[in-house]
């Protein structure tokens, strides 16, 4: 018999209760968002290449105020200012992994990392290593290393497609992971000039924002101009102004009290998750996402070593090096695979992150701010590549679909009705009482049947 701590850990087993029905509540929001997502996709593609001329006057429309830096396009409002609010809550998400999630225990914590670390160096490789071979630009060498949690899952709404909670947890956990490195990428490699005054006010005006949180103040009409303020000296530091957001996101609280129902972190999330969804991003994607397609621009994507670089860097370098440093991490760790998925449903499911979208194109605009033309098309390789990634990871989802829907099927059976699914119940000495009377009183209730029917069939073979 194997020592106790020889025991293999089981990888994508089942969570508990309380973090499944959080993961499932986070998941329903980002499917909501990503159909938008994809539909202000849709729209920005059609309004560009039907009436390009008014989609290029409308984004290229100036607000704000020169005086202060401020004075924007559309489109650099929607990027520098509105993802500033995606990126808060995926700085809440982080936060609450950290504290409360997966990533608490170094031991759980080690499979996502590692597969987002990979998940993240493999494009990149396999950018470099085309653009070397092709003699192009390694300046967009971190466009492919970003995956968009909310069009993955509206992929899997608009296919239909069930997928376990484990799976889906894990697809969350991963994003959250590549949400950071994709944030310290902005950060590190995409500042060139820094501001330090402004950049002085802005770490000011954090320390001012953490510490009222930390003295327990209440009130949007104190953190809402707050955050502002920090925003914009974020913006004008030279720092993309979206690390303002995580950072306000990172300093939340995010584990419970005795007697919350919620944290701190938790509330707000719910309060701002609908606004990044529902509108923050839709719009990011209605004004970046228009590039014009023609038959000679689709030909520059798998042609060009810059584009064709993304294209492989999210349809191969995502699926493969997710599934390969998952896959090394199990074995190093000892951790077996939950007995009901096969790795095949791992693979599916990193080829699912290969759908880049949001930050993806967010960094091409960064990675060639000077060329616009370069820019159009990386961003139509962007569109290219996370269209293939969405087919390949549908066809393999859909070839266990009937597998994945009896699993979720089970894991939301509750035979006895009380809210709480049946797995979770199996060792409750009560949960067997109770579906001991149930049964009894379905029996019954046959019987009762049973001899209702006897007696009209008694009375069919009677007088006539």
């Amino acid at each position: 018999m194997s020592a106790p701590h020889n025991r293999r850990s089981i990888f994508l087993g089942r969570m508990s209760l309380p973090e499944r029905n959080f993961i499932a509540d986070a998941l329903r929001a980002e499917t909501v968002g990503g159909v938008l997502l994809l539909v202000a996709a849709v729209v920005a593609l059609l309004w560009a290449n039907i009436l390009g001329d008014s989609y290029e006057s409308v984004r290229g429309f100036h607000l704000g105020i020169g005086s202060i830096g401020l004075d924007l396009s559309l489109q650099h409002w929607a990027a520098d200012g509105l993802l500033a609010v995606f990126f808060f809550v995926a700085g809440i998400e982080l936060k609450r992994e950290l504290v409360a999630g997966d990533l608490r225990e170094p031991k759980k914590a080690a499979l996502p990392v590692v597969a987002a670390l990979c998940g993240m160096a493999m494009p990149a490789l396999v950018y470099f290593v085309v653009n070397t071979v092709g003699g192009g630009s390694m300046d967009g060498w971190a466009v492919p290393t970003a995956t968009d949690i909310a069009f993955a899952l509206a992929v899997l709404a608009v296919i239909g497609t069930s997928l376990p909670s484990a799976l889906r947890a894990f697809l969350l956990t991963l994003a959250v992971v590549d949400d950071l490195f994709a944030i310290l990428i902005i950060a590190v490699f995409f500042t060139s000039q820094l501001n330090f005054l402004a950049l002085g006010f802005a770490v000011a005006g954090l320390a001012v924002f953490y510490l009222l949180l930390r003295k327990g103040v209440r009130g949007w009409y104190i953190y809402v101009p707050l955050a502002l303020v920090i925003w914009g000296l974020m913006y004008n530091s030279g720092i993309h102004a979206t690390i303002a957001g995580v950072a306000m996101g990172l300093m939340l609280r995010c584990h419970r009290r005795d007697g919350e129902e919620q944290s701190p972190g938790e509330h707000i999330e719910h309060l701002v998750r609908p606004v990044s969804a529902g509108l923050a991003v839709p719009l990011f994607a209605l004004f970046s996402a228009g590039v014009s397609i023609s038959g000679s621009a689709l030909h520059d994507v798998f042609t060009k070593p810059e584009t064709l670089g993304v294209v492989l860097g999210l349809v191969v370098g995502k699926a493969l090096g997710i599934f390969g440093g998952t896959w090394c991490a199990a074995r190093f760790t000892r951790a077996e695979l939950n007995p009901d998925l096969r790795w095949p449903d791992l693979f599916a499911v990193a080829s699912l992150a290969g759908i880049g979208f949001t930050v993806s194109l967010l960094i091409g605009e960064l990675a060639f701010t000077d060329d616009p033309l370069l820019t159009d098309e990386i961003k139509a390789a962007v569109l290219t590549g996370s269209l293939i990634a969405a087919v390949l990871s549908g066809i393999l989802l859909k070839i266990r679909n009937a597998k994945y829907k009896k699993l979720c099927e089970d894991e939301d059976r509750d035979e006895d009705q009380d809210g709480i699914p049946d797995v979770y119940e199996l060792g409750n000495p009560e949960y067997h009482l109770r579906m001991a009377k149930l049964l009894e009183a379905k029996a019954a209730e046959h019987r009762r049947l049973a001899e209702v029917a006897s007696g009209a069939n008694a009375g069919d073979d009677g007088p006539a």
